[in-house]
């Protein structure tokens, strides 16, 4: 009887436990692209800043005329650490050697691409000769540099395409060794798709993501363009943050990071940073 007691109450302990584990209890990371403005005038001041919030993890799509390895010592000097180095297209296919050096200069274990030019509107042609081009950068970053390759999504792969989108014929084209998305959850609303249902149905290949919020009422289309002023704080917007972020979780994704391309950063990001500790 007394047994039979005390394995109830261990099992309701164990579902409080459970009930009252944070939704998000890691620290976001930060894009780079936030604090562009910011960056270009004072880059150290900049990272000190974004330190004083707490974060430490750092993706950069630019070096703001600096050498990788000048801010590789400025984030050694304050505890923090590039995770991820965005480049556009044409470096990273023409320059890869130079891509990959950097990185690894950086200390990132990512590369990423956020936008493939001259292809929009897409077509199942062009996603067709996007996934053989996809492979061969990201087989070549593994071989050869040990970097994972990710896409960053912008809208304009969820074209309509037979039962799904030409997202899916990305997906199912590129090699999965080879191939990482990360996701940018708003670049998912924005066309009309479910960001949740794709975390659940792509979760293995999702190793990075990009966390920002739209604006109530924006309708969205496949041009991978909106107003900056459309970003908004997390939780202020249209997506689902909680069930992305439960989704993610289960998936297995190593980064995320704040991203935010408003002009309100000032108090959107310390905003989006309570949001994300009160969940």
């Amino acid at each position: 009887m007394i047994r039979n007691f005390v394995l109830v109450l261990i099992s309701l302990l164990s579902v409080t436990v459970t009930a009252n584990e944070p939704l998000f209890p890691q620290k976001p990371g930060m894009v780079s692209y936030t604090y562009r403005n910011e960056f270009a005038k004072d880059f150290a001041g900049t990272l000190d800043t974004i330190v004083g919030l707490g974060i430490t993890d750092m993706e950069f799509s630019n070096l703001f005329g600096k050498s990788a390895s000048e801010i590789r010592t400025m984030l050694d000097q304050r505890g923090m650490k590039c995770s991820s180095f965005g480049v556009s297209y044409a470096a990273l296919r023409n320059n890869t050697h130079e891509v990959a050096q950097n990185a690894k200069k950086l200390g990132a274990s990512f590369v990423r691409v956020a936008w493939v030019p001259n292809r929009q509107p897409f077509t199942l042609e062009l996603a067709e000769q996007t996934t053989r081009e996809f492979n061969e950068i990201g087989r070549r970053l593994r071989n050869e540099f040990g970097l994972t390759f990710c896409y960053h999504n912008h809208g304009y792969e969820f074209a309509k395409h037979g039962d799904g989108t030409l997202f899916d014929v990305l997906m199912a084209q590129t090699n999965p060794q080879d191939v990482f998305i990360e996701l940018d959850i708003l670049w998912v609303q924005f066309p009309g798709a479910d960001p949740v249902k794709l975390i659940q149905q792509y979760g293995p290949r999702i190793k990075l993501m990009h966390l920002k919020d739209l604006k109530k009422g924006i309708v969205g289309d496949l041009s991978g363009k909106t107003a900056t002023e459309n970003d908004v704080a997390l939780g202020d917007g249209q997506i689902d943050i909680p069930g992305v972020l439960a989704a993610a979780k289960k998936a297995g994704v190593e980064h995320y990071y704040l991203e935010d391309e408003s002009p309100s950063i000032e108090t959107q990001i310390p905003k989006s940073i309570a949001y994300l500790k009160s969940l």
